[in-house]
């Protein structure tokens, strides 16, 4: 790689490194996390969804729950395997963690995360039934994939390719969850549908991060990030309140 500038400012302009080797210390760090988030994450979202299979109303509901669990690990595998190339033992690290844990529903723990576990805060939460399952998954796949969009851009190529690569599931994923919230509304689910969206909207926003971050700025900086928590959260919240409100489901305001 040829370059006549520094190395932050190659990377800020969209400059791409391709092998561990030309990472600079500060940007492996938060790639690291990048991937581990990500990976526990998926691991999290896996255990969780199959936990819930066999809750389905259906064989239709119930081979999409499953085919949600293995392309999520699939995902998460396909991240681990760059992560091995920065060092990572991927072997132990299925059974790091209990990914299928969950908290009391009504605990509040924000966005933190918990005892070495860089999964989202927001799965660390218990489905109630089918029905809370099926509009997490809707509210969460919006939030994914517009995260993913941001992710597909880092300046670690690889990487850049692996979460290009995983998208075409996660979309499949939302329009499996839509499909299954409009179902339920028309099954007479309309305050069940409700109280889910109440209790996992403000979770899901949390996903984004606090909008005015300093962080953001350091990761813009090294390539890894390129828009702000904020915008990201607001696209989040036009798509999927758009859609609720087509359904005339009431959802909250966002703090």
């Amino acid at each position: 790689m040829h370059r006549e500038m520094p190395m932050e400012d190659y990377l800020a302009q969209g400059g791409k490194l391709t092998s561990p080797i030309n990472v600079p210390p500060r940007a492996r760090a938060e790639l690291m996390k990048l991937m581990t988030s990500f990976v526990d994450s998926e691991l999290a979202g896996s255990a969780g969804f199959a936990g819930i299979i066999n809750l389905g109303p259906g064989l239709r509901e119930r081979m999409a729950a499953a085919r949600i669990v293995l392309e999520k690990i699939r995902a998460a595998e396909t991240v681990l395997n760059i992560m091995a190339e920065f060092g990572t033992d991927i072997d132990r690290y299925a059974t790091q963690h209990p990914w299928a844990d969950r908290l009391p529903r009504d605990a509040d723990i924000g966005a933190t995360r918990r005892d070495g576990d860089m999964r989202l805060a927001v799965l660390n939460y218990p489905f109630d039934g089918w029905t809370d399952a099926v509009v997490m998954n809707f509210l969460m796949g919006h939030a994914v994939l517009i995260q993913l969009d941001e992710y597909s851009r880092v300046s670690y190529q690889p990487l850049a390719d692996a979460f290009r690569a995983v998208i075409p599931d996660e979309e499949r994923h939302l329009i499996l969850a839509r499909e299954g919230v409009t179902k339920l509304m028309t099954c007479g689910e309309r305050d069940a549908v409700t109280a889910s969206v109440a209790y996992w909207w403000p979770r899901v926003a949390m996903t984004f991060g606090a909008d005015k971050s300093e962080k953001y700025q350091e990761l813009r900086r090294m390539g890894l990030r390129h828009r702000p928590n904020e915008a990201l959260r607001k696209a989040w919240e036009v798509e999927a309140r758009t859609f609720f409100d087509r359904l005339h489901v009431p959802v909250p305001m966002t703090v």
